[in-house]
């Protein structure tokens, strides 16, 4: 299993971050532009992810202001998990986003760097929607 890590402090609070990432039709306000056809609900979303594939998500756990655990609801090119932790702060709340792939030798050699620019900007986007106005 391989994984990529991304980590940002939010000045909000834990329930406030969590209530947004809980619900996946807000996960399409965290995706880069080449994602597209977008159709989710509160437990799943559906895309396509430009040149590459449909994915279909969903949320397998949720443990309340400290972890969302999502997984494919249909076949992926490869097992992949993603998970939101939080940490409450003292002014705020630290997010980590983990996504954890298996991928054989030669996948992982072409979608490592894609994989771990995706939290990234997943991150920063969540950052900016997060940031004092």
């Amino acid at each position: 299993m391989t994984s990529f890590t991304s980590k940002t402090e939010l000045n909000s609070s834990i329930e406030d971050v969590y209530a947004f990432l809980e619900d996946c039709n807000n996960h399409e306000h965290l995706q880069p532009e080449n994602v597209y056809n977008w159709v989710s609900t509160r437990d799943e979303a559906s895309f396509t992810i430009k040149n590459m594939a449909k994915l279909s998500l969903k949320v397998k756990e949720r443990k309340p202001t400290t972890e969302i655990r999502v997984v494919p609801a249909s076949k992926a090119p490869f097992d992949v998990t993603l998970n939101w932790l939080l940490q409450n702060l003292e002014n705020g709340t630290e997010v980590t986003l983990e996504l954890n792939a298996d991928l054989n030798m030669m996948m992982k050699m072409v979608a490592s760097g894609p994989l771990q620019n995706l939290i990234d900007f997943q991150i920063k986007r969540l950052t900016e929607i997060f940031a004092p106005k």
